[in-house]
């Protein structure tokens, strides 16, 4: 088993922003490519930004046992993690990173256990929250709706994660972040 970095945040909070910017620097690092059984947003690729599969195979792929974790995070909405990504990842031996939701962030440490750092990103405030979901223009104020009922429930996880980082200035965010990575990856 290798080593994995694992970020959860409520949708908005610049963890894929964060992740992005950490991949340039740790050449070590692989991103975990996640299932979903939405249809692709904007400029999305299948096979790169998430595995896009019809609901009716994403479902035969939990009955066949081939997740580590999966969820409904939406009504209709299925998002989890293919073993075969990580089997695909740590046969190069590297380092796995996964941005995931919260809930998958804490089943994938309790599966990982001390192999994984888990990373809760949250945002300065829910009012900038709100307005990061708004200005992407990705999705209907029905989605931006939802996920802003979601975030507050995902934000009282933060606790349950190895370590917390406020993201109200990118730079000091992914420097914070890097320094915490680093310590881990040396033990």
């Amino acid at each position: 088993m290798g080593k994995a970095i694992l970020f959860s945040a409520p949708s908005g909070c610049g963890k894929t922003t964060i992740i992005k910017e950490l991949m340039q620097y740790f050449d070590c690092f692989e991103f975990s490519i996640s299932a979903t059984s939405r249809a692709p947003r904007g400029e999305e690729v299948d096979g790169k930004d998430y595995y896009f599969l019809s609901r009716e195979e994403f479902m035969r792929r939990v009955e066949r046992d081939e997740f580590l974790e999966w969820e409904e995070v939406y009504q209709g909405t299925c998002y989890g993690t293919l073993k075969s990504e990580v089997e695909r990842i740590w046969a190069k031996g590297r380092v796995i990173v996964f941005d995931v939701d919260v809930n998958g962030g804490r089943n994938i440490k309790k599966y990982f256990g001390d192999e994984a750092l888990s990373i809760f990103v949250l945002p300065p405030s829910v009012e900038v929250l709100e307005q990061r979901l708004r200005s992407r223009g990705t999705d209907s104020e029905e989605a931006i709706v939802k996920r802003l009922a979601r975030s507050a429930e995902e934000l009282k996880q933060a606790p349950q994660f190895d370590v917390t980082i406020v993201n109200d200035d990118l730079q000091r965010a992914v420097q914070e972040t890097r320094t915490t990575i680093e310590r881990f990856l040396s033990e």
